[in-house]
């Protein structure tokens, strides 16, 4: 009688965060990315990050690594000498920004966004549009502490009441206070992901 084959070893699940790079901002936003990556990495979830050694970007990877967790840096080459890198983390040097972007994605199953800037709005304003596309069913979760999100929750609510966005997407929009609410929700997605409505394309008539 043969052996039986032992199970394929599942890989564990990687969480992607958005942040900024600056390293003028208040302390509270690097106590912030610290609490997230140590807060990751204690769940048993590799972190995905853009690379970066500065600002709540290195602050995040650093504290997931030195909480034992797995960390990979997806970086384009010409910021590596921007952005130093932690020699500390497993990097992929990439050839720009939209190769950055787009591996990010598929190596992660969810993303946390922290306080950022334009590049950070960018990338999750990507990630939703996508959402709202059809083309995915991962969770983006907003994360601050002081209402830095509050805004762009506000506009993007915005968008749906004026019907430029369907509804349905209403349910997809999450903000949270807390490192541990967020990756709750994380969770809770992931368990029973909430509803999509259909792609709607408008008619237009001919002129």
């Amino acid at each position: 009688m043969k052996a039986a084959k032992p199970a394929p070893k599942q890989q564990k699940k990687s969480i992607c965060v958005f942040c900024g790079a600056s390293k003028v901002v208040d302390e509270h936003y690097f106590t912030l990315a610290e609490d997230t990556g140590t807060n990751v990495a204690n769940r048993g979830y590799r972190l995905v990050y853009g690379g970066g050694g500065i600002g709540l970007m290195g602050a995040t990877a650093l504290a997931a690594h030195n909480a034992g967790g797995d960390v990979l840096g997806i970086i384009p080459k010409f910021l590596t000498e921007i952005e130093d890198l932690l020699t500390e983390i497993d990097h992929r040097i990439v050839d720009d920004m939209h190769e950055r972007k787009h591996q990010m994605y598929e190596e992660s199953d969810a993303f946390l966004v922290l306080p950022g800037g334009i590049g950070t709005l960018e990338e999750a304003i990507e990630i939703i549009s996508w959402m709202r596309l059809h083309l995915h069913t991962k969770p983006l979760v907003f994360l601050d502490t002081d209402g830095y999100w509050a805004p762009i929750m506000e506009l993007l609510r915005h968008t749906i009441d004026a019907k430029f966005s369907p509804e349905w997407v209403r349910g997809h929009l999450f903000r949270e206070e807390t490192v541990k609410s967020a990756l709750d929700l994380i969770e809770a997605q992931w368990a029973n992901p909430a509803p999509k409505g259909e792609i709607q394309v408008s008619n237009v008539e001919d002129f």
